[in-house]
C-alpha cells in the first residue's frame, strides 16, 4: 500500500449513518404518539359559537328519521320528541344532559399495553381507516381487488411503523363472499397481524355477538376483554343529511352492551350529502353527531364514545370526493375545534388522497392535512396513511412512506420549545468568541441531534452524487423493499398455537394457519 494513501477510519461514514438510524429509546424520541396540538385554530371563539348553537338549533328544529324501533324507545324515554312527521327532535337540555354524561377520559386498549390510546385533551394520533374494494399494486402502476391477506399484511405492517397508533380497517376483505366470515376474518386479520388498538365494523347487528365471542377467546374471558376492550366499532350510525341508518344503529346498540367502544360516525359529503359550504358541513356533522351522543348515553352513561365528524369535500365540477384538497383539511381541522369545544374524544379524516400512486400529487394531499389535523388537535387522524383514489384503493408502499411523512408531521406539532437551554446565548459566545465560528461538533449539537430532529426512514437527504455512488434509489422501491423485508418476518402479534387452534375450531378462518 502506497504510503500517501489517506487513512480511512473504520466503518466510514455508513457505519456512522446506520448508528445514527439506529431505534431511540422511547423517552429520548423527538416525537411520540399523543402529543398535544391545538396550536392552529382555522374558527374563532365566535365562529365556533355560532356552529354550536346552529348544531342545537338544527337538533331542535329538524331533528332525524328513521331510527329502529329500540332508538325511538331509548332516545324518547331520554326526553326527544317523537314528531307526526317520524322525526325525532332533541331539545337543547337534553344535548346539554349528554354532554355533561360523556365521557371526556376515554382511553383506547392495545392487546399489550404497550400502545394505549389517551384521548383525553388534544393528544393527537395518527391511524389508518376506510373501506376501500382494492389494493395499489405499485410495481404493475394497476388496481386489483383487497383481500384478507391484504389487510393482514396492512395490519403487521402497521405493527412495526412508529409513527402509525391505531389499525382501522383500511380494507374490505373481497376475497371473502359471507358477510359474516367476511366480518368475523376481519377482525381475525387485523389483531393476529397487531397489537395496536384495532377498530372495525359489522355488515347486521346479529353479528356482533359472534365477533365478541372471538374477542373474548382472544382476551383470555369476557372479563379480561370488558377491563381492556382492544377493538373498537366505527359505526355510520347517520346516512347524511340527518338520517339514522337503522340497522348501524342498532350494531351500535349491541356493541355498547358487549362492552366495545364506538366511533359515532358521521361522513356527509359537502355540496351533496352535506352543505356545500365548510361551515355548513362542520355544523351539519355536529348535529348528527351530538344526535349519536344523546343516543350513546341515553344507554349507557359515560360508554366510551368518539365524536366522529366526518365530513368529506367534494369537486363540485365532477362530482368527485377530494379527500386531498385544501378543502378537506379544513374540515377536518375545524371539526377538531368543535371537539376541544366540547372536550370531547374525537376524529376527523386527514391524510388520504386522490392521487392512485404514492407520487408528488399523493405527497402534498396528503402532508397538507395530516399537518393542519396534528396542528388543531384532532386525537384520531383517521385514514392517515396509505389511502389513494378517494378511499378507494390502500398501498402498502404508500403506508410504509406515510409513516415518514406523520414524523415530520408530528414535529410540527410539537412545535418550538424556548428556554434558556434552547436560546442557546451560551453556545453562541462560545462558538463566537475564540471558537470554531460553527456550531457542527459541539457538545450541545451531538446531544441534542436525535432529541430534537425527526430523520425520515427512507426519506432521501443523500446529495447528488452520493445518490449517484449509492444506486439511484427510487423511493417507491425501497418502500417495497421494506415491505418485503417486514412481511418475512413472523409477525409478533399472531396468537400462540392453542388460541390460534381454538378460533379455528370455531371460526372459518380464510387466511392460511
Amino acid at each position: 500500500m502506497n504510503d500517501q494513501s489517506p487513512v480511512r477510519r473504520a466503518g466510514g461514514r455508513s457505519a456512522r449513518r446506520e448508528a445514527r438510524s439506529a431505534k431511540l429509546a422511547d423517552h429520548l424520541r423527538p416525537i411520540k404518539p399523543g402529543m398535544q396540538g391545538g396550536q392552529y385554530k382555522p374558527l374563532s371563539d365566535i365562529d365556533v359559537q355560532k356552529i354550536h348553537q346552529a348544531a342545537l338549533t338544527a337538533l331542535e328544529t329538524i331533528g332525524l328519521n328513521d331510527a329502529p324501533p329500540s332508538g325511538v324507545q331509548i332516545l324518547t324515554d331520554a326526553g326527544a320528541i317523537l314528531g307526526d312527521d317520524g322525526r325525532i327532535r332533541f331539545p337543547r337540555a337534553l344535548v346539554e344532559d349528554a354532554l355533561a354524561k360523556a365521557n371526556r377520559e376515554v382511553v383506547l386498549h392495545s392487546r399489550d399495553g404497550n400502545n394505549d390510546l389517551d384521548l383525553s385533551g388534544q393528544r393527537v394520533h395518527y391511524g389508518t381507516a376506510g373501506a376501500a374494494v382494492h389494493l395499489v399494486d405499485v410495481a404493475g402502476n394497476e388496481y386489483r381487488e383487497s383481500t384478507v391477506q391484504d389487510l393482514h399484511d396492512a395490519a403487521r405492517i402497521c405493527d412495526v411503523l412508529d409513527n402509525i397508533s391505531f389499525v382501522q380497517r383500511p380494507m374490505v376483505c373481497r376475497d371473502i363472499p359471507d358477510n359474516l366470515e367476511m366480518d368475523l376474518n376481519t377482525i381475525y386479520a387485523c389483531t393476529s397481524g397487531t397489537t395496536k388498538h384495532v377498530g372495525t365494523s359489522f355488515t347486521e347487528p346479529g353479528y356482533v355477538k359472534h365477533a365478541l365471542e372471538m374477542l373474548h377467546q382472544i382476551a383470555g374471558g369476557e372479563d379480561k376483554w370488558r377491563e381492556r376492550p382492544f377493538v373498537s366499532n366505527s359505526n355510520c350510525f347517520v346516512v347524511p343529511p340527518m338520517k339514522f341508518a337503522t340497522e348501524a344503529c342498532e350494531v351500535m346498540e349491541a356493541c355498547i352492551a358487549g362492552g366495545m367502544p364506538v366511533l359515532l360516525l358521521s361522513a356527509g359529503m359537502a355540496g351533496a350529502t352535506a352543505p356545500s359550504t365548510i361551515a355548513g358541513a362542520i355544523t351539519q356533522a355536529t348535529a348528527e353527531c351530538l344526535a349519536g351522543l344523546v343516543y350513546v348515553n341515553a344507554i349507557a352513561p359515560g360508554h366510551p364514545a368518539i365524536f366522529g365528524t366526518w365530513p368529506f369535500g367534494l369537486d363540485l365540477r365532477t362530482g368527485a370526493m377530494t379527500v386531498g384538497s385544501g378543502e378537506q383539511a379544513l374540515l377536518s381541522a375545524g371539526c377538531a375545534q368543535m371537539h376541544a369545544f366540547y372536550g370531547l374524544p374525537g376524529g376527523a379524516a386527514g391524510g388520504a388522497s386522490d392521487s392512485k400512486m404514492p407520487d408528488m400529487q399523493a405527497g402534498w394531499e396528503q402532508m397538507c392535512s395530516n399537518v393542519m389535523a396534528g396542528l388543531s388537535g384532532l386525537n384520531m387522524v383517521y385514514e392517515a396513511a396509505g389511502m389513494h383514489a378517494s378511499l378507494l384503493g390502500f398501498c402498502h408502499e404508500s403506508l410504509i412512506l406515510g409513516n415518514d411523512l406523520i414524523g415530520q408531521a408530528m414535529r410540527c406539532v410539537r412545535g418550538i420549545e424556548v428556554n434558556d437551554e434552547t436560546l442557546a446565548l451560551d453556545q453562541m459566545a462560545q462558538v463566537c468568541m475564540g471558537g470554531p465560528g460553527h456550531y457542527l461538533g459541539t457538545e450541545q449539537t451531538l446531544g441534542r441531534m436525535e432529541t430534537d430532529h425527526v430523520y425520515p426512514k427512507l426519506g432521501d437527504r443523500t446529495s447528488p452524487k452520493e445518490w449517484v455512488e449509492i444506486g439511484k434509489p427510487v423511493l417507491a422501491e425501497k418502500a417495497t423493499a421494506r415491505k418485503e423485508e417486514i412481511l418475512a418476518t413472523r409477525s409478533a402479534a399472531r396468537f400462540d398455537a392453542a388460541l390460534e387452534s381454538a378460533i379455528r375450531k370455531r371460526f372459518n378462518i380464510h387466511l392460511p394457519a
